[in-house]
């Protein structure tokens, strides 16, 4: 309890301007607030398919997916969309998609917002695990399942939840990359 009321104190200097997120130089970054956002896509699709035995359905079903997980990021405020390929066959790349979740019918104490998440998990019969932790940019919501890792930021100033969706189809949470996507959401710091 501690941890959290001095967590809570650094971040009660007002709301931030922007956010400070490492991620590995080998993930591919898409601006999802530019509007060329869908050439960066496709760049990025073509050249996972260069050199590799692809076919063209496989290397069209994956910008089909990519597109419209983006797209649908964006109706919900996300804006910035990572990339990494994991698998050797061109298959779905290992994401991150970044999004500002304004407060609306999602409870602003991130412990409500937890309770809120497993009232719906319970609902949908959904496999996942919901906690509350402490993160250097604050108090945070993770959600966790066997191939997605959420975490919800709370936004100091109490403006939304700063969220990040990782996903991992080939690889999984458990493991190298379950520690990657949390090392990532561990760098988060707010700019004052």
């Amino acid at each position: 309890m501690k941890e959290t009321a001095e967590v809570e104190a650094r971040h009660q200097g007002g709301t931030p301007t922007d956010y400070r997120l490492l991620v590995p130089r080998e993930w591919f970054r898409i601006d999802l607030m530019q509007e060329r956002w869908r050439g960066q896509l496709k760049t990025f699709v073509e050249q996972q398919a260069e050199g590799r035995r692809v076919s063209a359905e496989l290397t069209q079903n994956v910008w089909a997916a990519l597109r419209n997980t983006a797209e649908a990021g964006r109706a919900r405020g996300a804006m910035e969309f990572f990339l990494l390929t994991t698998s050797r066959d061109g298959g779905l790349p290992a994401s991150l998609l970044v999004s500002l979740v304004p407060l609306g019918e999602t409870p602003a104490d991130p412990h409500e917002f937890a309770a809120w998440l497993e009232a719906r998990e319970l609902e949908d019969r959904m496999r996942q695990h919901v906690s509350v932790v402490n993160l250097p940019a604050g108090t945070a919501v993770r959600v966790v399942g066997p191939a997605t890792l959420s975490v919800h930021v709370l936004v100091p100033g109490g403006t939304g939840y700063l969220t990040l969706s990782f996903s991992a189809p080939f690889t999984g949470m458990s493991g190298p990359m379950g520690r990657l996507c949390d090392a990532i959401a561990c760098s988060l710091r707010w700019v004052m």
